[in-house]
């Protein structure tokens, strides 16, 4: 499709596709502490606890850009 083999379509959409998912659900992270009126340190906590998890997937594609994987 397109000249891009199966593998690189793959790449494409686990890479942009879950990067609009962590924006959005950052987005969520972010309304969510607003609309509890979380203060400056609730919504770091917020960020900090509901946002780790997003933090392996971005380091997993900085660090395979990094060594060129």
């Amino acid at each position: 499709m397109f000249g891009l083999t199966e593998a690189q379509i793959s790449e494409f959409g686990l890479t942009w596709g879950l990067g609009l998912l962590i924006a959005y659900m950052l987005f969520i992270v972010w309304d969510l502490a607003k609309k509890s009126d979380a203060g400056k340190l609730g919504t770091f906590v917020l960020f900090f606890v509901l946002a780790f998890g997003m933090l392996g997937f971005i380091a997993k594609s900085t660090i395979k850009w990094l060594l060129g994987i």
